[in-house]
């Protein structure tokens, strides 16, 4: 009997030797939110070693626990049964690993009737002054993050989107939602397939593709678009210029939001070095106009450009509705110097400062301002339309304005004719901007 029990010890001895070693996993790649609702969240993360892991959540001292469906290093744990508007604790629970506690914030309940963000693109670079931009953009407290491609230079691996993406943005994309555009330099790896492995964003498309895709947040309906689709870089089997445009139509078209955002690279109207991409314009600026779309933003030139309001090939008449458009490709890339003059169309352009975009809606009034990492206003103007009276949104929710003051000061409002938003020029020089400081933290 005593050579059966040392033969059994003896036979446990090096199974008990592997678990005793075994180490505790490290997060290769911390957390990073996704596809945030008013009632569920998404938070993905990346283990040194396969583990089952878990998300470790709640409101205060609250402790509910959510496990991953994965048993391996790459992990994207739902959270459910959220409030809507509701900030929560999270942490990351992985065979020993303890995380420290982040912080997410739900997307508000539908019928809200505000909004916060910010916005850049070409900003994957890993430098200093895409870490500026970053920690800038987080002191503002957003509610979700647009990045408008060119999100992991060179080429769009997976070893740069570690390096050049989530590493230099970790702060800021554990605490705030994060929805994407694809780049041309997303597209130098297997048509953009890093970029998909990495991200998990919404589809709802027909096609069951995350190339493109609308979501909610509050007042605003936001399109995600993807430009290299549009300009004939996909393959059929993967993206088709002519299925995306009738999907952003027919989903523009049926939004019943008062505000729409599109946002993708390419930018349909710029004077930087790429230029217009009038492709891009051709196929999508006639949607936007019937749709009834506010705002387009875009990146690929590495500069800040706001257009006049723009209807069709020209600057839209008085009274009549026009759509602004940005270039935000200041995100961390070298600036590229404007080619030529200024053409008559361009409101405000810097090639000189990175900054990023910051834009707060609040029921009729559409607020937006070009923030330096500094802090400096690079630019500002204000959309204006009236809206009837909305009904009171059930469930928790906080009107959501940023922390910090909105700058007013150089802000230039005009209403514009019964029931269209007044897409005029405001701040269109330095100058004025100029005064007493904003209170910038």
């Amino acid at each position: 009997m005593a050579h059966m029990r040392i033969g059994w010890l003896l036979a446990l001895l090096p199974w008990l030797v592997r678990a005793q070693a075994a180490p505790v996993p490290s997060l290769i790649r911390e957390p990073y939110l996704q596809k945030v609702e008013p009632t569920q969240a998404l938070v993905a993360f990346r283990l040194s070693t396969d583990c089952v892991a878990q998300v470790d959540y709640g409101v205060g001292d609250e402790h509910r626990l959510a496990t991953s469906r994965d048993s391996g290093r790459i992990h994207a744990v739902s959270l459910t049964g959220l409030a809507p508007g509701t900030s929560y604790r999270y942490a990351i629970r992985a065979c020993g690993l303890q995380s420290a506690d982040h912080a997410l914030r739900t997307a508000p309940a539908p019928g809200s009737r505000s909004a916060h963000f910010v916005a850049v693109g070409d900003l994957g670079t890993g430098g200093g002054d895409q870490r500026a931009i970053a920690e800038r953009m987080r002191t503002r407290q957003p509610e979700l993050f647009l990045a408008l491609g060119d999100l992991a230079y060179a080429s769009g691996t997976e070893a740069e989107f570690q390096a050049h993406f989530f590493q230099p943005l970790a702060p800021l994309l554990s605490e705030v939602p994060l929805f994407t555009a694809p780049g041309n330099h997303e597209y130098v790896t297997n048509e953009a397939q890093p970029y998909l492995d990495n991200l998990y964003l919404p589809s709802g498309n027909p096609q069951g593709t995350e190339r493109y895709y609308a979501f909610d947040w509050g007042p605003v309906h936001f399109v995600a678009l993807d430009s290299n689709c549009a300009l004939g870089m996909a393959s059929p089997a993967h993206c088709t210029a002519a299925a995306q445009r009738a999907w952003a139509e027919t989903d523009l078209t049926a939004s019943r939001l008062p505000w729409k955002v599109v946002f993708f690279h390419h930018p349909p109207w710029s004077s930087g070095t790429h230029g217009s991409q009038v492709t891009v314009r051709r196929q999508f600026g006639p949607i936007f106009e019937r749709a009834g779309v506010d705002l387009v933003l875009s990146g690929h030139d590495h500069d800040y450009e706001r257009t006049r309001p723009m209807r069709g090939d020209v600057e839209a008449r008085p009274g009549e509705r026009g759509i602004p458009y940005l270039v935000v490709g200041g995100g961390g890339a070298d600036l590229r110097r404007f080619p030529g003059a200024t053409p008559t169309w361009s409101a405000r352009r810097d090639d000189t400062r990175h900054a990023f975009l910051e834009v707060v809606v609040q029921e009729g009034t559409l607020t937006a301002w070009a923030m330096t990492p500094t802090g400096e206003m690079l630019d500002g103007f204000v959309l204006n339309k009236p809206l009837p009276p909305g009904p009171a949104p059930s469930g928790p929710t906080r009107g959501v304005l940023p922390s910090h003051p909105i700058p007013r000061r150089g802000f230039q409002e005009t209403q514009g004719p019964e029931g269209l938003p007044a897409h005029q020029r405001l701040s269109t020089r330095p100058g004025e901007c100029d005064g007493p400081s904003p209170p910038w933290p």
